[in-house]
């Protein structure tokens, strides 16, 4: 899967979790629950508005787990992720039969993470305190903005007032892991606004932040009101403003930048965005869920009436396809650039061979020389400061184009 949005980032101090060897593999299973109430004008995710094969879907999910039990192999399970979609649109009970159901088939880790996307509109005090005696430990709340006006203008459907409630109400509930998306970049963000909201942010003592640029997705409202010219375009130069400001602002509050669009306090990096962006396999459960074992990325479809039909079948709703050694490499290439942890030359060598060391070792020379990329330990290979901004130049300029399929 391409990365459609690549920022860069400063070079931090290296940590002992920074040399955690690449081997030191964990199961992740993620969900994807494609209902949301309505539809953000920003959003290109597979979702429905309607709830109507909810109980059916849910069905299909159990189905699917037993049916790939088998998939992922020889790990315990540290991460569930329920993303979608709108995941906390779903009652705890419905939560808890899934978790319950990977319990059936797999060893969770005692320390697993378990989260749960949430939009602040669903996490009213009565739900907050029945998802308190799920297993659920870690909540992603979908802030995206402090303000009334910009919430509108994305249709998002909480307000400003749920915005700051709703993480009140998860931490009073005794939840500490807790991270919350802002979005930046989009043209009624100005830089006071955006000022305001890291500091909101920042006023709730959470452990991760994750920011995304706005991006203009194909056949979506926003993309069509653009077009029709009843919004403005993005402006790039105000996202990696905005980008920049970020980084500096979470910084010096304590936050370490360990992905491109995550910032977590010393040693709370979420298992789930770590163990993406370093490679590890994972198995998507529910219509349009991605899975990777390496060797391998297969998908659902991404329609919910065909998913329910096919997995109740057994005939199965997925999509493979075998990935050649030029799509590893680039793969890795790309997903390991986004982190502070790098690019690992030995780990080329050992999985991908001396001669695509020596390719990825002659194309990084130019950005070494200047000084966008750096060399650390004559290991890893990190971006710096001045490269923060070419994250996505750098990284296919590295791809290995020619043979190797």
């Amino acid at each position: 899967m391409l990365i459609k949005r690549l920022w860069a980032y400063e070079i931090y101090a290296f940590t002992k979790e920074a040399y955690l060897p690449y081997t030191y593999l964990c199961k992740m299973i993620y969900f994807h629950i494609p209902f949301c109430k309505q539809a953000c004008h920003y959003c290109d995710f597979h979702f429905s508005t309607s709830l109507k094969q909810k109980d059916e879907m849910l069905e299909a999910m159990h189905t699917e787990l037993d049916q790939r039990q088998h998939y992922l192999t020889d790990r315990k399970v540290q991460s569930i992720y329920f993303g979608g979609g709108t995941p906390s649109i779903l009652n705890a009970s419905e939560i808890e039969r899934l978790i319950d159901k990977i319990s059936s088939h797999y060893d969770v880790a005692p320390d697993v993470e378990i989260t749960l996307e949430a939009n602040p509109d669903d996490l009213d005090k009565k739900k907050v305190e029945e998802l308190r005696h799920t297993s659920i430990n870690r909540f992603s709340v979908g802030i995206q903005s402090f303000f009334e006006e910009d919430l509108r203008w994305m249709n998002r459907a909480h307000n400003a007032g749920e915005a700051e409630s709703a993480i009140k109400r998860v931490q009073d509930a005794g939840f500490e892991n807790i991270t919350a998306d802002l979005i930046y970049g989009y043209p009624l963000l100005t830089d006071a606004k955006w000022k305001a909201n890291i500091e909101q942010l920042l006023a709730f003592d959470i452990p991760h932040i994750s920011s995304y640029a706005m991006t203009v997705e194909q056949k979506t409202a926003l993309a069509y009101f653009i077009q029709q010219q009843k919004t403005q375009p993005m402006d790039e130069a105000q996202a990696a403003n905005q980008m920049e400001f970020l980084m500096e602002t979470l910084t010096l509050n304590g936050f370490e930048h360990y992905e491109i669009s995550n910032f977590a306090k010393r040693g709370q990096y979420a298992k789930h965005n770590t163990n993406y962006w370093r490679g590890v396999h994972y198995m998507g459960i529910g219509p349009s869920a991605h899975s990777f074992d390496g060797k391998s990325r297969s998908w659902n479809i991404a329609n919910n009436a065909q998913y329910i039909q096919q997995t109740r079948s057994g005939s199965g709703a997925l999509e493979t396809e075998e990935l050649t050694l030029r799509d590893r490499v680039n793969e890795y290439v790309m997903t390991a650039l986004r982190t502070m942890w790098g690019i690992d030359l030995n780990r080329i060598k050992d999985v991908f061979g001396t001669e695509i060391l020596a390719a990825i070792q002659k194309g990084v020379q130019p950005f070494i020389e200047k000084q966008q990329l750096a060399l650390i330990d004559e290991r890893y290979l990190r971006l710096t400061a001045a490269g923060k901004l070419l994250a996505d130049h750098i990284a296919s300029e590295l791809f290995i184009l020619d043979g190797y399929d």
